[in-house]
């Protein structure tokens, strides 16, 4: 893989060992639970932070990072070090079928999770979180109906730790879900499919983060997001109605994607795809499981924390990665007891589920691509729509309203 796929960052340290004992086990290393880890580390838990993989590893996913999760980056206290990895971006380019475009400007970069993720996991180790890879959870262990630490997998040995809390933040991968008996929703929300290409061709070109609708390519789109370095990561993703199946073959959009968009096409034919394409399951909509259960915590995209429309899930990981965070610390200082200490979990993920609501509707876009053409025609003429567009990115305007009954004809009466 070129470079810029692979920024180098120090080697991470990780223990020898496991701890037989913790505060605080979070399993997954991924952006909520290093988010989760460093929180509670630095507040002087003991936490032990374990992943199956060793770090830097890969991880399938577009690398942009919109403005919530440079807030959440800010407010763990790592954006100046991510962004000085990153690739900055201006504007997203949003393409619709009829091949009208719109540039919509935000607070944007793109960097390879294989970079960020490791990032972040240094980060919380020089908290205090002990790191032990590459380590597999295999079950919860409890006692009297509340989960008290996890069985797990270390090479040929099957060691246990124990806890006073569990956090579960594996991803969109359904079998830990269904070992802790969180799971109500087996079937993804959606499915995506991206690789990196090296591409010298391109520099100067190639600057947006463009995403692009088309009708071969629904019931989603395609990106393409600049890396630096001539790097570009390309990709498709699609999204399904709630209990629909993920039935989209991936491979196939993908080879729609290079048909219908120019750009997509130049960067294929001139360049050289690093490694595989990569392909993996998304869970959105914060739906498809319980948030917790006596002794345990769900956060990130195992929670479902990625973006129905956008696909985007960095900044509502890391986000509800620190909610789990606060809501153990702001409990034990306020001496609740298990279950309100849930609830108060539960009242922080509360605020984001209108958020989640709202994209959830603008998915209509990806089944209903021309959709797109209408949107983008009027924001070629309105500089109030593309100011409503930015709002989007960061989360001051409603991405529903855009495409409601009233919102489709206050545009089409313009």
């Amino acid at each position: 893989m070129s470079q810029s796929a692979t920024r180098p960052v120090s080697a991470t340290v990780s223990a020898l060992s496991l701890p037989a004992s913790c505060d605080v086990l979070v399993i997954g290393a991924g952006p909520s639970g290093s988010a989760c880890a460093a929180t509670l580390a630095a507040a002087g838990w003991s936490v032990c932070l374990v992943d199956q993989h060793d770090f830097p590893r890969e991880k399938v996913c577009g690398d942009g990072l919109i403005p919530d999760a440079h807030a959440a980056l800010r407010r763990l206290g790592v954006l100046d070090e991510v962004m000085a990895h990153a690739q900055h971006v201006s504007h997203v380019r949003c393409v619709a079928p009829r091949g009208g475009q719109v540039d919509v400007p935000g607070t944007l970069a793109v960097l390879p999770r294989r970079v960020l993720d490791h990032l972040l996991v240094q980060h919380a180790q020089r908290q205090g979180a002990q790191l032990v890879t590459p380590v597999k959870f295999d079950a919860v262990i409890e006692e009297n109906g509340r989960v008290v630490g996890a069985r797990l997998r270390q090479g040929e040995a099957r060691p246990e730790v124990r806890a006073r809390w569990v956090v579960l933040a594996t991803g969109a991968g359904v079998q830990p879900l269904v070992a802790t008996g969180l799971c109500t929703r087996r079937t993804p929300s959606g499915i995506a499919l991206r690789g990196y290409v090296h591409n010298p061709s391109l520099a100067g070109r190639q600057t947006t983060m463009d995403v692009v609708w088309d009708r071969a390519l629904r019931p989603g789109y395609g990106w393409i997001f600049p890396c630096g370095e001539d790097t570009y990561n390309i990709g498709v993703g699609a999204f399904f109605r709630q209990g629909q199946a993920a039935d989209a073959n991936l491979r196939q959009m993908f080879d729609d994607f290079t048909r219908v968009y120019a750009p997509a096409r130049a960067l294929m034919d001139g360049g050289t795809l690093q490694g595989d394409l990569k392909g993996a399951p998304l869970r959105c909509t914060l739906e498809g499981a319980a948030s917790g259960r006596p002794g345990l915590l769900a956060t990130g995209e195992t929670l479902g924390s990625t973006y129905d429309f956008t696909g985007e899930g960095i900044g509502k990981a890391l986000e509800t990665g620190l909610m789990a965070a606060d809501a153990l610390l702001s409990g034990a200082r306020d001496g609740l007891d298990e279950a309100a200490v849930r609830q108060r979990y539960d009242q922080h993920l509360a605020t984001l589920r209108p958020k989640f609501a709202l994209y959830e509707k603008a998915n209509s876009v990806n089944r209903h691509p021309w959709l797109a053409d209408l949107v983008i025609w009027r924001a070629q003429r309105s500089a109030s729509l593309r100011r409503r567009m930015s709002g989007v990115l960061d989360e001051t305007s409603n991405p529903g309203h855009l495409l409601s009954v009233r919102g489709m004809l206050r545009l089409l009466a313009r």
